[in-house]
């Protein structure tokens, strides 16, 4: 970063949200941050930063943009869009707040930031639609399961969509497990969510789940090996998954179909490996399902297929 440019500096000389705007954006593409996190351009990440840090609506930007900042505005601004640059954490870490589906959590290094794909499947038409749907009527589903719940964001859309169900939540992660105890406290839904620690299924013994949803780590040692440092900062438990990043995705398929009803599924994100997936387990048909930003790296297998592929 050019020595020029100083929080002090930019907190003197600037005034206007469209100002601060500009200037993240300006020093974001000097700085070649890396994005993912929520955003996917230094436009959106210094909005969200801006905002946030205002406390305005994220999906308000316009009304809002000459409004003249006050020097404690200015200089709390000008401050995290520099604490951006120099820590080189995600957004979502020096808010301590990430948002999927427009609901917000929060967060800390102590857990992956939440961007699952599986929240938007879960608020879409798979889960009582008119038409197509692998759950048709979500009141009728009495238990789920959340592995690998990190901040517990998933376990918590999914209170929500099945309004009937108890949740099971697991991660091997206490840190972890302490974010999710805090998200899980401000969503209202302490009563039908329950934490466990542990490896994956262990600490559920032979209890059974309707639907079972998971986005387990699967970076693979590449891709480790190559993280920019938002992503170094996340932690590395919560997205290695072995040589090609399928290690724990086999460990839940062999072990899935003892802990489904017999009408349950399976919800797995899993990245890019659908062509190792398809290659290894040419019994098994997948459903590989759609999002708005990818295609076939989210499937869903019903017990019954399990079953039938072993």
């Amino acid at each position: 970063m050019s020595t020029k440019h100083t929080a002090a500096g930019a907190a003197a000389e600037l005034s206007t949200i469209r100002d601060f705007l500009r200037y993240g954006v300006s020093r974001f593409n000097e700085a070649d941050l890396d994005y993912g996190h929520g955003t996917s351009s230094a436009y959106d990440e210094a909005a969200f930063l801006v905002l946030e840090t205002l406390h305005l609506p994220i999906e308000q930007l316009d009304p809002y943009l000459d409004s003249r900042l006050t020097s404690a505005e200015r200089e709390a601004v000008a401050g995290i869009i520099h604490a951006r640059i120099d820590t080189r954490k995600p957004a979502p870490y020096l808010l301590n707040k990430a948002y999927i589906q427009g609901i917000p959590f929060y967060v800390d290094e102590r857990v992956l930031v939440p961007r699952s794909y599986i929240g938007e499947l879960l608020f879409s038409d798979l889960f009582g639609g008119d038409d197509f749907t692998v759950v048709e009527d979500p009141t009728a589903v009495e238990r789920v399961l959340d592995l690998c719940t990190g901040s517990g964001c998933l376990a918590i859309l999914a209170a929500r969509i099945f309004p009937e169900a108890q949740v099971d939540a697991v991660d091997l992660s206490a840190d972890a497990l302490e974010v999710a105890k805090r998200n899980v406290a401000d969503s209202g839904f302490e009563d039908r969510i329950t934490l466990h620690q542990g490896d994956l299924f262990a600490p559920l013994k032979t209890r059974k789940y309707d639907v079972i949803i998971t986005n387990p780590p699967y970076v693979d040692a590449q891709a480790m090996a190559a993280l920019p440092p938002e992503y170094r900062a996340e932690p590395a438990l919560a997205l290695a998954g072995g040589d090609d990043g399928l290690d724990i995705v086999r460990r839940i398929l062999k072990e899935a179909p003892k802990h489904l009803t017999p009408e349950g599924g399976l919800l797995c994100e899993f990245g890019t490996g659908r062509e190792i997936l398809e290659a290894e387990y040419p019994q098994l048909d997948f459903l590989w399902l759609e999002t708005a930003n990818s295609f076939g790296e989210v499937f869903w297998l019903t017990r019954d297929q399990l079953k039938a592929g072993k």
